[in-house]
């Protein structure tokens, strides 16, 4: 998880691109958008982070770096 590719994503995708290519991912098919990341479990990680940040960004009104660094704590978590 590379949170600067998080933010480029972030900012020149839109949420339906996102889903796009979350669904091309799983389906081991190219994005139609450039997806950073070494492979594609990493192009996914960075994909459902995106779509986390547009989704509380929507829902909530906080800024994009509040909402990564709420995942970024998720994801910590949930591996410790």
């Amino acid at each position: 998880m590379n949170i600067a590719m998080i933010k480029g994503l972030v900012e020149s995708a839109s949420l339906e691109q996102l889903h796009q290519a979350e669904a091309a991912l799983l389906e081991e098919q190219q994005p139609a958008i450039e997806v950073p990341g070494v492979d594609e479990g990493e192009q996914l990680t960075h994909v459902l982070a995106a779509i986390y940040v547009h989704e509380r960004i929507a829902t909530d009104g906080v800024d994009a770096m509040t909402a990564i660094r709420e995942y970024a704590k998720r994801v910590r978590a949930s591996i410790s």
